[in-house]
């Protein structure tokens, strides 16, 4: 009898486990199928939209879902190493291709003059000004991350599926705000100066590796010592990998911006 009453509940939490699954791909799914439409619609107007962006798109979608959904997924409820290696492609490589894929400058060319205004009225509003903000978009990040290691909240998340669904959207678009707010590929009506990004980013990573550091040795509520050490690792190393990649082409964006007044100024210096 109790072995029937094991089977049941372990059947009735994977039946639970696999709707949470369901309930965060679909979000995902829905956006990997509006930007294709839109990039098959940008193409028949004969307008360029360059393929490598729809390969980003499409592999940023997968990691994000690789996270969610799947073995991996399911992992992470007994494996705090695979959490974290959930936590890498949700929370930092899928929000990273997601923004190179360029997804509002081709959401504005596909809607019509009229649409696009709308959009770049709400594009310009106070409250994306905010959120957008490299420091808000900071705290959101790496501060959310602090509590959910640092409290009793990744121990809810495990029992409490509301609670699992809205912590995994709130890596995924806190990554996603925190990338877009330090490299400019979309139109940013808020932009703040390349010093000011450079030194609220190397906080921000600072603050991410400290973390990494605390979790190695005070393991969250609930997970086991040997998987906090493995887990720290993944997220102190791995982190780092992803980190240079956006510290790279963030400098890449400022040397382009700054090429032609430096050549500007050579000129001036040899006439």
């Amino acid at each position: 009898m109790q072995i029937i009453n094991h089977l049941q509940h372990r059947d009735g939490m994977e039946a639970h486990g696999l709707s949470i699954q369901l309930i965060l791909s679909v979000p995902f799914f829905i956006a990997l199928v509006i930007y294709l439409y839109a990039a098959i619609r940008t193409k028949r107007k004969k307008k360029s939209w360059q393929s490598y962006r729809i390969v980003m798109w499409i592999t940023g979608i997968f990691c994000a879902l690789s996270a969610i959904i799947g073995p991996l997924a399911t992992r992470s409820h007994q494996d705090f190493t695979a959490h974290m290696l959930g936590h890498l492609l949700l929370g930092m490589l899928a929000p990273l291709l997601l923004v190179l894929a360029r997804p509002i400058t081709l959401i504005l060319r596909t809607l019509d003059v009229k649409q696009a205004r709308s959009l770049s009225h709400i594009l310009n509003s106070n409250p994306i000004r905010l959120i957008t903000h490299p420091m808000t978009a900071s705290l959101l990040n790496v501060g959310g991350l602090w509590v959910l290691y640092t409290t009793s909240l990744y121990q809810t998340m495990e029992h409490n599926g509301m609670v699992q669904i809205a912590v995994h959207l709130h890596v995924f678009l806190a990554g996603y705000l925190f990338t877009g707010s330090f490299i400019y590929t979309d139109p940013h009506p808020h932009r703040t100066s390349y010093r000011y990004r450079s030194c609220v980013l190397i906080i921000a990573l600072a603050c991410h590796g400290i973390l990494s550091k605390y979790i190695y040795a005070h393991p969250p509520m609930g997970v086991p010592i040997d998987q906090a050490k493995t887990g720290g690792l993944v997220m102190y190393y791995g982190g780092d990998v992803i980190d240079l990649i956006l510290i790279t082409i963030l400098c890449y964006q400022w040397f382009k911006e700054t090429r032609p007044r430096m050549n500007e100024a050579f000129n001036v210096l040899n006439k």
